[in-house]
């Protein structure tokens, strides 16, 4: 039974869902990236797709795909990662995908139950990650002035809820549009 699981949870399935999502949030956080007027801060609509990569492939694969897709980001485009958003966004991931693991999207479950239930987990992830554990580790890790960090925090959290809310859920919801449906299909006499 552990041996199953463990084989689920890196599946060829998530280790390539992985490495397409961290591509893809490097791709985003460059190019889909609006300022938001605050330094260093700007409105990310990568984390629609995080959210969308957490809730189709689990939490191990939001994990990774926050972690290691925010670390490219930041090395390639602005030299060096900044681990305290790097660390932010995995956990993003992590806790949309352990929030949202009984919503069947694959079945094309997604109507105003799992709608609800998604955007609150996104909601609940973007606050714990951008309200308190990214300003608290920028004090800790880089000694940034505790008003300056926890004003980013929340401009990115909101602007992260919101986009999240939804383009998150438009691609959700058109996703799900594409999956049959279980028992939806008749046999013919």
């Amino acid at each position: 039974m552990n041996q199953v699981a463990q084989k689920d949870i890196l599946s060829i399935r998530t280790i390539v869902a992985v490495g397409i999502g961290s591509a893809l949030f490097v791709i985003l956080g460059r190019f889909g990236s609006i300022p938001s007027g605050i330094p260093n801060t700007n409105i990310e609509t990568t984390y629609a797709l995080l959210a969308l990569f957490a809730l189709l492939y689990g939490p191990v694969a939001g994990l990774l795909i926050g972690l290691i897709g925010h670390t490219l980001k930041d090395a390639i485009f602005y030299g060096s990662p900044w681990f305290s958003w790097v660390i932010s966004s995995g956990l993003v991931g992590l806790i949309i995908g352990l929030l949202v693991a009984g919503i069947s999207i694959q079945d094309g479950e997604f109507g105003r139950k799992e709608i609800i239930r998604f955007n609150l987990a996104q909601i609940a992830a973007n606050a714990i990650a951008w309200f308190a554990v990214a300003p608290t580790l920028d004090i800790l890790i880089y000694a940034e002035p505790a008003n300056k960090v926890f004003t980013q925090g929340l401009i990115a959290g909101a602007a992260n809820i919101v986009t999240v809310g939804v383009i998150g859920t438009l691609l959700a919801a058109a996703y799900a549009k594409t999956r049959t449906r279980q028992g939806s299909l008749r046999k013919l006499n």
